[in-house]
């Protein structure tokens, strides 16, 4: 039954083939939904939150992730500010809105009166997609990372983290949780890197993953190695072991801001195809 007069209800086990079919009319730019929806099958209690589907004569049109993200599928501006009015039923409970940019603007002006300053807004990131071989030569030292690396991966993904979002994630008693999950990408195969004597110079990671589209996090080099090709070799490599062997198509997307690092994509081959926003807490 709908709960709104808009036609917005949570989805569950049940809606999960519609749902999949929504995300397949975008099948790369909505890689998180779709991994999400796979992984958890829509429950509520492996979601960490839940997903709302909106209707309209019974089909379903747009969705909104609602966990730690906030991320809406394939939704109109009506449908964002319909989202943004259930959101403000239930106060802010996310750390960040994240999506393809016009639905993250909506979402964000209608619930900006309630949810208080945000703590960072990115309203500009390209996103990037490679669905054929790499242009650059690949980095023969990429590999995998195992438990062996740990003591060398993790600090690299906290220094990372800081980097990029601006606080470490061990902020608040989160490095247990964090480093479980730099585990957990280990080992589903989903991290790689470069070492050079032991150290670390190159990292990503895979963040998630569809039959479609495999979304990249994470990529990063130690300041002082900047500059040397690293990140352009590393990528390469990465998009190759990941279309090989995880998805057809390999996604990320980036800060505006970022030029070195878009111009180490555009020399692998990632082609923009869409521009998402963040706005952080």
């Amino acid at each position: 039954m709908l709960t709104t007069r808009h036609g917005v209800r949570p989805l569950g086990a049940p809606d999960l083939d519609a749902f999949l079919r929504l995300t397949a009319q975008d099948p790369v730019v909505n890689v998180f939904a779709d991994y999400r929806a796979r992984t958890t099958n829509l429950e509520p209690r492996w979601l960490g939150g839940e997903m709302w589907g909106r209707f309209e004569d019974g089909e379903l049109v747009a969705a909104c992730h609602v966990g730690a993200n906030l991320v809406p599928v394939q939704a109109s501006a009506d449908d964002a500010r319909t989202f943004a009015e259930r959101a403000l039923t239930r106060g802010r409970t996310v750390s960040t809105i994240v999506g393809p940019h016009e639905a993250v603007r909506v979402l964000w002006n209608g619930v900006a009166g309630s949810w208080g300053r945000p703590r960072e807004t990115r309203w500009g990131q390209p996103h990037l997609e490679l669905s054929e071989a790499p242009l650059a030569a690949a980095d023969p030292a990429v590999r995998r990372t195992t438990r062996q690396d740990l003591d060398e991966l993790y600090p690299a993904c906290v220094a990372m983290y800081t980097e990029e979002v601006g606080i470490s994630p061990e902020y608040g008693g989160g490095a247990d949780l964090y480093r479980a999950r730099v585990t957990q990408l280990m080992n589903r195969g989903w991290s790689f890197a470069r070492f050079d004597a032991g150290r670390l110079v190159f990292k990503a990671e895979v963040a998630c993953a569809s039959p479609y589209a495999a979304q990249i996090q994470g990529v990063w080099v130690p300041p002082d190695r900047r500059g040397e090709g690293l990140a352009i070799a590393g990528m390469a490599a990465v998009a190759e072991l990941v279309r090989r062997e995880i998805a057809p198509v390999v996604s990320l997307y980036v800060n505006e801001w970022n030029t070195p690092a878009r111009r180490a994509y555009a020399t692998v081959g990632f082609r923009e195809t869409a521009r998402f926003s963040t706005v952080m807490f």
